[in-house]
C-alpha cells in the first residue's frame, strides 16, 4: 500500500475525529440500534425518507466504538443521503470496505460493516420485514 492507502487512512482518522452527520434526528421515519460484541462498538442509526417514503434523505447516527466502525457510521451516513431503500438493502461489504478505501483484516470486517447492517435492519423493521429488537453483528 502506498500513498492511496495513506490518504484513506487519514480520511478514516478524519471522519473518526469529526464524524458527519453526528448525532440524532428530531423526526426520523426509522432508528436502529446495533453492536459488534467482539470489539463494544455501538452505532443508533436515524434515518428520515422524503416524502415518496422510499428515498434517503437525511441520516445521523450516534455510537461509540473503534475508529473503523465510527469513520464507516460517518462515511456511510453521508453515502446514503438520496439512495432508496432498495439501494441501502443491496450494499454489501465490499461497498463498504470499498467506501473505506482500505484493506480491512477479517476481524476488523464486523467493526466496517456494523453501521450498513444497523441501516438495513432498521430499513427491513420499518418495511415489515423484520423483527429484531437490536443488530449485532454475531448473527
Amino acid at each position: 500500500m502506498g500513498l492511496g492507502s495513506d490518504m484513506y487512512r487519514q480520511q478514516i482518522l478524519d471522519h473518526y475525529k469529526n464524524p458527519r452527520n453526528y448525532g440524532e434526528l428530531e423526526d426520523p421515519t426509522f432508528t436502529h440500534i446495533g453492536e459488534n460484541p467482539m470489539c463494544g462498538d455501538e452505532i443508533r442509526m436515524d434515518v428520515k425518507l422524503g416524502d415518496d417514503e422510499e428515498t434517503i434523505e437525511h441520516v445521523a447516527f450516534k455510537g461509540d466504538g473503534c475508529a473503523i466502525s465510527q469513520a464507516s457510521a460517518s462515511m456511510l451516513s453521508k453515502e446514503l443521503r438520496g439512495k432508496t431503500l432498495e439501494e441501502l438493502q443491496e450494499m454489501n461489504r465490499d461497498d463498504v470496505i470499498d467506501m473505506l478505501g482500505v484493506d480491512i483484516s477479517p476481524m476488523r470486517v464486523k467493526c466496517a460493516v456494523l453501521a450498513e447492517k444497523v441501516a438495513q435492519d432498521g430499513a427491513e423493521i420499518y418495511q415489515g420485514e423484520l423483527d429484531v429488537e437490536k443488530t449485532t453483528t454475531e448473527d
